[in-house]
């Protein structure tokens, strides 16, 4: 008895090791069950982005905000139930997100050609590393695999994006809670460098930051002035937009990190990256850098922040809609 006992634990051990094995993210996923997956992703991004080269910014943003919340999981594109339910597109961080059409546009896509076998955390992956890479960006492997989450909840949301506001130390807690460390924190903060935002992401910057109607001290006064003159005319203003890399949001390069040692970073949170001696020294090791190895570090981090809390195997499910769990 005691042998037929080891040996059937260790057949158990052995099919739990290869069950693991086989539920991973990996290059190619859908070469069997859906060959042309990640070409229909290609060809829809090649199509569409050039001409409106700011839903790359989404993309990245939507890829980050959704793998910061219960892993990368699509759980950011779910619709409300109920008006009781707040799902994460109701969080703050997402209100004035874009591109879940887009999405669901290539999903149905997918679903014509392979019905319930690509999920939709994987569309995001895919088309958030497309789409920086048709405007000349960075480009990312992209290992396959995710499934879909059950469960999108808006406290989560606004409790684990970091916020515009953030200070570095908060930064780094919630980078490090999704195993990203501080030099990952800064490459990944660059893809500000095609980003856009709202004036009342950072107006208390420029009208209000103690609550004594003054202006940040951090914040280069000359740079201040022309924002508040030419784009945030008031602390109200929740509408106009603004770049984030000013004269060269279109392209994805090194400018933004040239504009943080200059005192330009447009959140507080960009400004807190010059903050602490160990972010500054990447700063100013990519600052001395080319954009090439800018490029490398950056696709590094990005594979590593899409592997963030995955689920894989038999957890979570494919969804047919993106919007919308399976009944």
């Amino acid at each position: 008895m005691g042998t037929m006992s080891s040996t059937s634990i260790a057949i158990l051990v052995l099919l739990g090791l290869l069950s693991s094995a086989y539920a991973q993210l990996k290059i190619g996923f859908y070469s069997q069950s859906c060959p042309k997956a990640e070409k229909i992703v290609l060809d829809y991004v090649n199509e569409h982005v050039p001409n409106a080269p700011t839903l790359a910014a989404t993309f990245i943003r939507m890829h980050f905000h959704d793998c910061f919340v219960r892993g990368c999981d699509g759980s950011l594109l779910l619709n409300r139930t109920s008006s009781n339910n707040r799902v994460e597109k109701d969080a703050p961080p997402n209100l004035t997100l874009q591109g879940f059409d887009f999405i669901d546009r290539v999903k149905a896509l997918l679903e014509a050609e392979c019905p319930q076998t690509v999920s939709c955390a994987d569309v995001i992956a895919l088309v958030a590393r497309d789409s920086v890479a048709i405007i000349g960006g960075p480009s990312w492997k992209v290992p396959t695999g995710r499934r879909d989450g059950f469960v999108s909840n808006q406290a989560e949301a606004r409790n684990q994006i970091p916020a515009p506001f953030s200070n570095f130390t908060t930064l780094r807690t919630s980078f490090a809670n999704k195993g990203l460390n501080v030099k990952d924190l800064v490459l990944l903060s660059g893809a500000h460098t095609i980003g856009i935002t709202h004036c009342n992401e950072f107006s208390n910057r420029l009208y209000n930051f103690t609550g004594k109607g003054d202006q940040d001290p951090s914040l280069d006064s000359e740079y201040a002035s022309n924002l508040k003159s030419k784009k945030c005319k008031t602390i109200t203003d929740n509408t106009t937009l603004v770049e984030m890399d000013p004269g060269s949001f279109r392209t994805f390069d090194l400018s933004y990190f040239k504009n943080l040692v200059k005192r330009r970073g447009l959140f507080s949170s960009d400004a807190a990256l010059i903050t602490d001696a160990t972010s500054l020294s990447y700063v100013t090791e990519l600052i001395n850098g080319n954009l090439s190895k800018f490029f490398k570090e950056f696709a590094t981090s990005m594979e590593k922040m899409g592997k963030v809390g995955v689920k894989v195997g038999t957890a979570g499910e494919i969804r047919k809609q993106c919007a919308v769990v399976n009944s």
